[in-house]
């Protein structure tokens, strides 16, 4: 497995190289934008860790580059700005994940591993789970056959679960990416938000498919008890 590390901070650069070579992948490490978008847009990797303020062309322009040229390579974000409109900014550029510095190399191992596992294949327009149905063009679910009358934000929040089947989403991401807000722990808008959910997809259906993971956050994924 490939990886490509743009990263202009020496000892961090030089940390994940040596990290991630221990871990059995090959690495690249490139110091600047310019080396970075040249090497990204070739296509030869498996994922790209990509630093986003970099000398002559930053992340940002390198992720919007990437994505502009139909490359679907998933892209790791590595961010000191630890700012919700940042992180939401690369998401919707088309960032795969990200991660704020400091970190812990274990973190970005898990992180590394689960992107690579997701593959590279492009978005699709039409995502199942069991019988569930979203056609992401349309903003239509259905379940069984039956259309399920959704919210903006409730239909927002069915799309990331389900493109991210199996894992465990924290309040704290799905504040960010869904209402595009920190999350504050004294409020229970996550908790209202997903319950209502449930109770259009799964109260009248079986399986279930949002899942709690107590002290942790919720995920979607077949539960046939």
């Amino acid at each position: 497995m490939k990886i490509l590390v743009v990263e202009d901070e020496t000892k961090t650069g030089d940390y994940i190289k040596q990290g991630l070579a221990e871990s059995g992948f090959v690495v690249e490490l490139v110091r600047t934008g310019l080396d970075g978008h040249h090497k990204a847009m070739l296509g030869e990797n498996e994922l790209i860790i990509l630093d986003v303020m970099l000398p002559d062309i930053d992340g940002w322009k390198i992720l919007s580059s990437l994505r502009e040229s139909n490359n679907h390579t998933p892209v790791l974000f590595l961010t000191a700005r630890d700012h919700v409109n940042d992180r939401v900014k690369g998401l919707e550029l088309g960032a795969d994940d990200y991660l704020v510095k400091p970190f812990a190399f274990a973190e970005l191992l898990a992180r590394v591993r689960t992107l690579i596992r997701r593959g590279t294949s492009v978005p699709n327009n039409i995502l199942h789970i069991a019988d569930l149905e979203l056609d992401i063009p349309s903003r239509i679910a259905t379940r069984s056959g039956r259309t399920i009358n959704l919210t903006t934000k409730e239909f927002t929040l069915l799309e990331l679960m389900v493109r991210r089947q199996g894992e465990v989403l924290p309040r704290s991401l799905i504040a960010s990416q869904v209402w595009d807000m920190n999350f504050d722990s004294d409020t229970n808008v996550i908790d209202v938000a997903i319950r209502r959910l449930r109770a259009k997809i799964d109260d009248d259906f079986s399986p279930k498919l949002i899942q709690t993971v107590r002290g942790m956050g919720y995920k979607m994924c077949i539960n046939e008890s």
